[in-house]
């Protein structure tokens, strides 16, 4: 599949169509080709365009829900794991151009880099298209995601700080160790109850670690 494919199946007529060639050029492509532009601006874009939209259904579906569930249930929807699903079912990740020479792209930059098109994609779409062509892009292909109750991501971390906070409990995390290369290290994080360590996470990020941990802590409280 190439870009006017995407254009096609989506139903875009461009005005400026490579505005959307740009939407999918990583800059290690830039780079090693001399082009002086990338995906990057318009991801950015793409990324508050992504948060306001999704934003503003969840408040119209979901009239119960105060701020704070609301926004718990948007970090499912706007996370990388469920921007990485968007763009392979939505066939963008096969049109990425990144220099696959480039030593720091791993299989785990690849992930990220098709998380990151599916927001450039949409913030291509919102300047060439204008808001209601991203709404209803979003409207076709994300929002039967939160209608079905789609689990991307599960906050283990929050769960068990609710739990930490309703018994007055300490809880943190301590790094355990770090290692591989800069653009592609792992972490391993401990979480520590009540001073006893519950057990350990590893990941991508300390972040993504540290969730883990959480998680295993959760199964041996039985919470």
């Amino acid at each position: 599949m190439d870009i006017s494919d995407i254009l096609e199946k989506f139903n875009i007529k461009p005005n400026n169509e490579e505005l959307f060639q740009t939407a999918f050029i990583h800059s290690s492509y830039a780079v090693a080709f001399g082009l002086n532009h990338d995906y990057e601006r318009l991801e950015f874009l793409g990324d508050s365009v992504l948060s306001m939209i999704v934003s503003d259904y969840l408040q119209q579906t979901h009239l119960d829900y105060g701020e704070g569930k609301l926004t718990k249930i948007r970090s499912n929807y706007v996370c990388q794991s469920a921007l990485e699903v968007y763009s392979k079912e939505l066939g963008l990740a096969e049109c990425i151009k990144v220099n696959l020479e480039d030593s720091n792209i791993t299989d785990n930059e690849i992930l990220s880099i098709s998380a990151d098109v599916f927001e450039s994609f949409l913030g291509a779409i919102y300047i060439d298209q204008g808001i209601d062509k991203a709404r209803e892009f979003l409207k076709n292909n994300i929002f039967p995601y939160i209608d079905s109750k789609v689990i991307f991501f599960y906050d283990y971390k929050s769960q068990i700080k609710e739990y930490g906070d309703a018994e007055d409990i300490d809880i943190h995390y301590e790094l355990v160790q770090e290692f591989g290369a800069p653009h592609d290290k792992t972490f391993i994080m401990s979480i520590i109850v009540d001073g006893i360590n519950y057990g350990t996470g590893i990941g991508k990020s300390k972040k993504d670690a540290e969730q883990q941990a959480a998680r295993k802590a959760i199964e041996y409280l039985g919470l």
